[in-house]
């Protein structure tokens, strides 16, 4: 087979590239881990694969082992064994949940990440915005999706009140994930090389979704609790499927837990950070200062007290990880000081 055939056959799982890394290894994407091994797609088929041993150290960062959404090299044997990882053009992760520092990659190789939000109960304005802080830095641009249309008659109200949140571009959908007619601009996303990443709680909608973009009742679904809209697990591992748009969609479970790394910029909430350049004071704390622009902006309705809280808890907890990063990468180094320690503003008045 020709470099040219074989780029052409992975463009359907989703190859970037023009060309193929040197070496005469046969390549493939990762669409599924379990305990007992991988599973990977060649382009043409699908079947299973085992980590080499340098993958299997103890100690080694989870993030340097093969992820869904990776493309590997593959040693031949039966079953053929994963040998490298590909550098990835884009992660998206999250800190495991536990008090011990640990990254967990959601997915890798991915251009867009789909944040879906059901119209009823699970409708949270802030946990939105928890997902697009832990979409800043992936490499993939987010996109959000508010699921169960047919089942809200004010679903433009809330589509403002999101709007007035999240910054100006971003994109919204309000879809029924049931029709097709309604999840048909979706396409844009999942064109032939593309590959998107849905990610959203239980009972979000997401199997359902991925059903009508696949066409067919391939992915399990479940009924969601009446008191507060949640639902059970029916996708219990993340896994890559193509997509008859010619795209690839990564479907994971639903995620309970979404701890910040702690490398995030808050980029999504910059109109603070503005304000806050405008107080009297370098070091104003926002509470009772005098010349605080936030408080003004607080008072006056310029910024929303429930976007202020959230914009608190996200920026405690992603200093809070940050130290613990920092903490744990001084322990790496043998005790030297990070290379590149988080700042803070100074305590002068501003001229």
């Amino acid at each position: 087979m020709t470099e040219a055939e074989t780029i052409e056959r992975l463009r359907s799982v989703g190859w970037r590239g023009d060309a193929l890394p040197a070496g005469q290894l046969r390549l493939a994407r990762v669409v599924a881990q379990h305990r007992a091994g991988y599973e990977l797609h060649d382009g043409v088929a699908l079947f299973g694969a085992q980590p080499a041993g340098h993958f299997l150290k103890r100690g080694l960062d989870p993030a340097e082992r093969p992820a869904v959404g990776d493309f590997v090299e593959l040693e031949p044997g039966n079953p053929p064994h994963i040998a490298k990882v590909l550098p990835r053009r884009s992660v998206l992760s999250r800190a495991a949940a536990g008090e011990r520092y640990e990254r967990q990659i959601i997915a890798t190789n991915i251009d867009y990440v789909l944040v879906l939000t059901g119209l009823d109960g699970d409708f949270n304005p802030a946990r939105i915005e928890r997902y697009l802080s832990l979409t800043e830095d992936s490499g993939a641009q987010p996109v959000v999706l508010l699921s169960k249309l047919d089942i809200r008659d004010d679903a433009d109200a809330l589509l403002a009140t999101l709007r007035s949140r999240l910054p100006a571009g971003t994109p919204i959908h309000a879809i029924n994930g049931k029709d097709p007619a309604s999840v048909a601009e979706l396409s844009r996303y999942l064109q032939p090389g593309d590959s998107a990443v849905l990610v959203g709680s239980s009972g979000a909608g997401k199997s359902t979704l991925t059903n009508t973009l696949l066409g067919t009742q391939r992915m399990a679904t479940g009924e969601v609790r009446a008191h507060d809209s949640r639902g059970r697990h029916t996708t219990t591992h993340r896994a890559l499927l193509q997509l008859p748009s010619g795209g690839c969609l990564i479907d994971t479970p639903g995620m309970r837990e979404l701890k910040l790394t702690g490398e995030e910029n808050l980029d999504l909430f910059a109109d603070i950070d503005e304000l806050a350049q405008r107080c009297r004071f370098a070091d104003c704390g926002h509470g009772s200062e005098p010349g605080c622009a936030v408080q003004a902006a607080l008072d006056n309705g310029e910024l929303s007290a429930e976007r202020w809280r959230n914009y608190l808890k996200l920026r405690d907890e992603r200093e809070e990880q940050a130290a613990t990063l920092e903490a744990r990468l001084r322990r790496q180094r043998g005790g030297r000081p990070p290379t590149k320690p988080h700042g803070h503003r100074g305590g002068r008045e501003r001229e």
